[in-house]
């Protein structure tokens, strides 16, 4: 499947108090991508997120932080996607990912959520669960009673070494993943 995405989401919680935090792996993601574009994200109220538009790698791209807490982000997302007519194929869903040690990154399309509450409410906005994920490792509180906490609160500094490591990794293949060359993006990414 080539087709090319046409909206890269990042997952987080708005709010300072949260800027820091585990679960805005993905608000970092693609705040990172905007500053290598030089793209500026302007509040779209209709939308309820923050939006940059611009041109990446040849392709009209834009990218989106939803802000209307995680667990209601398929709000902010069915609201983009569908004011733009853009398919789940053709959505990158950037989130933090806790089967996932600090340090790793790894790109897929579809599945399930996985106890994501973001992705779920998502996949219960489209309808679908064929969209692309890319999913950015901070590693597991070892208790599931302690996820909550623990992705609320900051990573520790060697950890945020390596989540940040594993973004400019994934950022680095990000113009194969807008050409829709997504095969050979996730064989560099997931190559060590």
């Amino acid at each position: 499947m080539s087709e090319t995405i046409k909206l890269i989401i990042g997952l987080g919680n708005p709010g300072r108090e949260y800027e820091s935090t585990r679960h805005n792996a993905g608000f970092w993601w693609v705040e990172g991508l905007a500053r290598m574009q030089k793209l500026d994200f302007r509040n779209e109220v209709k939308f309820h997120g923050f939006a940059a538009r611009g041109r990446l790698h040849g392709h009209e791209m834009l990218l989106f932080k939803p802000q209307t807490f995680m667990n209601a982000s398929g709000r902010a997302v069915g609201a983009v996607a569908q004011f733009y007519k853009i398919a789940p194929s053709e959505m990158l869903v950037v989130h933090d990912e806790l089967d996932l040690p600090p340090g790793v990154a790894r790109l897929k399309m579809g599945g399930g959520h996985g106890g994501h509450n973001g992705l779920k409410d998502i996949i219960a906005h489209l309808g679908d669960r064929e969209f692309w994920r890319m999913r950015m490792g901070i590693g597991h509180p070892g208790d599931r009673d302690e996820v909550s906490d623990y992705v609320l609160s900051n990573p520790r500094s060697e950890e945020l070494d390596l989540i940040n490591a594993a973004m400019q990794k994934s950022l680095s293949i990000v113009h194969l993943i807008i050409e829709g060359k997504i095969e050979a993006a996730m064989l560099k990414l997931h190559s060590a």
